[in-house]
This record gives C-alpha cells, sequence and structure tokens, in this order.
C-alpha cells in the first residue's frame, strides 16, 4: 500500500510488474495488498483480471491520460490476453500456472480510481463501455508468472457472461427469470448473492408475475 493521489489516501491500487514465479494462496497473490477489506479483497475478490486489449481502446476514449494507460493501471493482478468480458462468465473456472481459480462477479470502480487518474469520470466510463475486468476466487493454490497460459477447465454456465452481469448492474433491475438464473449460478459472489436473496424475499409474487 500506499498514500495515492493529492489526497494521499491509503491504497494498494498502483501495481507493480513482478518476473517469477508468484505465490497465490485464497487471499490472492503474496505481496498484494488492499487498504480497505471492507469494500476490496477477500476470498471472492482474490485475484483481480484486466483484458490487455482494452488499454489501446482507454487512450482512444481519453487520450490526456494515454501515457499511464498501461497494464496494471487499473490495479489489476493479472492482464490478460485474449479473454474479456463478452467471453468469460460467472462460473468460469481457469487453470493458471500450477492454481486454479473461479470467476466470481465484475469490478465496479471505486472512488480510488478517480483519484489514481485524477479524473473522476473514468469509473462511469467503465461501467458503460463493460471494460471493467473480473474478479475470482482461488480454488486450488499455486504459483502463477509472466506468460503463463489461461485455461478454460471447466464452464458451468454461459448464460451470465461478466458484460450481461454489468448490464443487470447499470440497470438495476432484474426479472423473476434472471433472478431464480443468478440465484441457481455457481461461483457468483457471495456478497452479490445475499443482495439477490434479499430481493427475491421482498418481492411479492404479483409483482413477479407482472415483471415477466
Amino acid at each position: 500500500m500506499a498514500p495515492l493521489g493529492s489526497e494521499g489516501v491509503p491504497s494498494g491500487f498502483v501495481k507493480h510488474p513482478v518476473a517469477g514465479p508468484v505465490a497465490v494462496g485464497p487471499l490472492g497473490l503474496s505481496g498484494d495488498e488492499q487498504a480497505d477489506l471492507t469494500v476490496h479483497g477477500g476470498p471472492d475478490k482474490a485475484v483481480y483480471f484486466y483484458p490487455s486489449e482494452h488499454y489501446e481502446r482507454w487512450r482512444s476514449d481519453v487520450p490526456r491520460h494515454a501515457a499511464r494507460l498501461a497494464p496494471g493501471a487499473f490495479g489489476e493482478n493479472l492482464t490478460s490476453r485474449g479473454l474479456d468480458e463478452t467471453t468469460i462468465a460467472i462460473g468460469d473456472v481457469l487453470a493458471i500456472g500450477s492454481c486454479v481459480m473461479q470467476v466470481t462477479q465484475p469490478r465496479q470502480p471505486c472512488f480510488k480510481l478517480g483519484i489514481r487518474f485524477g479524473d473522476n469520470t473514468l469509473g462511469r466510463i467503465m461501467m458503460q463501455t463493460g471494460r471493467t475486468g473480473w474478479y475470482a476466487r482461488v480454488l486450488q493454490i499455486g504459483t502463477i508468472q509472466a506468460g503463463n497460459d489461461i485455461r478454460l477447465v471447466r464452464r458451468p454456465s454461459s448464460d451470465w457472461t461478466i458484460i450481461r452481469f454489468n448490464e443487470f448492474i447499470l440497470r438495476r433491475s432484474v426479472s423473476s427469470a434472471e433472478l431464480n438464473q443468478l440465484l441457481d449460478l455457481e461461483g457468483l459472489a457471495s456478497g452479490w448473492r445475499d443482495q439477490l436473496e434479499s430481493v427475491a424475499e421482498t418481492r411479492p409474487t404479483s409483482t413477479d408475475e407482472q415483471s415477466d
């Protein structure tokens, strides 16, 4: 962790490249830190992936920040290639090095993204474009290193890609059918599952029928 921006907010946002093998445990990569554990880190957000291909689009969208828009700029643990929010789904099980991880949810940017770049519009752009990246929990600890292949070893469901989940977050509404799908979705982060269970408990049957 280090002070972030002119405000000096404690943060583990700024990441640096690591050479050689890195140990990965239930809470993520060895040496990684999070300042506010009430909203960051934990088993369901142990590892944060971000597609490298997005950086070129960001440099085009916000050229004023081009010099800093390079792998690691959004605080990701792993900058991936060949995967994005349209091809990765909640519950996907990925093998990397000797580790196995499961996709749990998209990232929702917090205020520190604005502090990092001195620009509060970036969080809105991230959500509107769907270029959020995604979090994963660690199913099998081990080691990873730059250059490892990322292999999809199991896909419980292809219904809820990261981009579709991002669209649900933006509209903040869900039909009865979608709610049931999400509650049955393997791998979904516990925080989101708790929120959806609360929706299911408070939604009247008549409203469900009308919303369908």
